[in-house]
């Protein structure tokens, strides 16, 4: 199957799908070796999967994992520049519980599947308190004010730089 991504001469379109995940009042984020910036784990979504199995492929590939995927609980349409390009990129956020709690460390930092953890392009996966996140760059901006916001719905909100 193919991402529902795309790139023109003119502009990139992206369609991600991402989960939460929260221990014990910490929150699962993901940092490439070669950025200071983090993410919730996920992943574009491909032609005919639903954002449930992207999310259960996402994170089986990434981390090796099998998950349960719950609500949707954010909408974030983030429009800026790429790779020179203005871009547009719709994300969808939801809920996600381990079906195996024994499959991942449930504390501190551990290396993604896909690289070796010296690769520049190495995943790491960290919990990080939810206290801590506002102390720290992640994507969106807003999730530290966000994630204290978990039973209050849907939230949908919107992101544009330099466009």
């Amino acid at each position: 199957m193919s991402d529902i991504s795309y790139s023109t001469d003119e502009y990139i379109f992206s369609y991600r799908a991402t989960g939460i995940l929260v221990h014990e009042n910490k929150v699962l984020l993901q940092k490439p070796n070669n950025s200071n910036d983090y993410a919730f784990p996920g992943g574009q979504v491909a032609f005919g999967e639903t954002n449930a199995e992207t999310l259960i492929r996402e994170f089986g590939e990434e981390m090796g994992i099998d998950i349960e995927v719950g609500e949707l609980k954010w909408v974030w349409e983030n429009i800026g520049m790429w790779d020179g390009k203005p871009a547009h990129q719709i994300c969808l956020f939801f809920l996600v519980n381990l079906k195996n709690v024994t499959q991942i460390p449930l504390t501190g930092s551990f290396n993604g599947k896909e690289h070796a953890a010296c690769d520049d392009n190495a995943i790491w996966f960290h919990w990080v308190p939810f206290d801590e996140v506002e102390n720290i760059t992640v994507h969106p901006a807003n999730a530290a004010e966000l994630l204290l916001c978990l039973d209050d719905g849907v939230q949908h909100f919107v992101h544009r730089e330099g466009v």
